[in-house]
C-alpha cells in the first residue's frame, strides 16, 4: 500500500525551531491493520487544517502491520490539540484495541532541516526501543 508522502500544512518561519514526534504502532492482526490504515485518510486530513502542524508523513507497511508516523510542529502544544482532536481522538482510542506495540519520541529541529527523513526518526525509535 502506498505511503502518504511529507505534507507541508503551514510553513514555518526559516529560523523557527519545530517540535518533532516520530511513532512506530504494530498491530495484532491483518484486520487491525487495515483498520488502522483506512483511518489515515481521515487523519491526513485533519493534520492539513491543524493550527501548527509543520508537516507529516506516514509509512504504511500493512502486510508487516507496521506504521510509522512523521510530523513537524510548532510547539508541544500544537501537537497535543491536533491529537486530543476529532477524528484523532477517537480514531486513536478504538485503535487501542487492536494495538501490539505503540512507540513515540520527541525531538525539536531547526525549521531549516525539514522535510525530515525516515532514517532519522528510525534510528530515534530503534533507540528507545532499545533503551539506549
Amino acid at each position: 500500500m502506498p505511503d502518504i508522502p511529507w505534507t507541508t500544512p503551514t510553513p514555518p518561519a526559516p529560523d523557527a525551531e519545530v517540535y518533532v514526534m516520530a511513532s512506530r504502532f504494530e498491530t495484532e492482526t491483518l484486520t487491525g491493520a487495515l483498520r488502522f490504515f483506512l483511518k489515515a485518510p481521515g487523519i491526513i486530513a485533519q493534520l492539513r487544517k491543524a493550527p501548527g502542524a509543520h508537516g507529516a508523513a506516514l509509512r504504511a507497511r500493512v502486510l508487516r502491520r507496521t506504521f510509522l508516523t512523521l510530523s513537524a510542529w510548532e510547539d508541544r502544544d500544537a501537537l497535543y490539540r491536533f491529537a486530543r482532536s476529532e477524528p484523532h481522538r477517537s480514531s486513536s482510542r478504538a485503535a487501542a484495541a487492536y494495538m501490539r506495540e505503540s512507540a513515540f519520541t520527541f525531538w525539536t529541529v531547526p525549521a531549516r532541516e525539514l522535510p525530515l527523513a525516515w532514517a532519522e526518526a528510525e534510528r530515534r525509535l530503534d533507540e528507545q526501543k532499545h533503551g539506549h
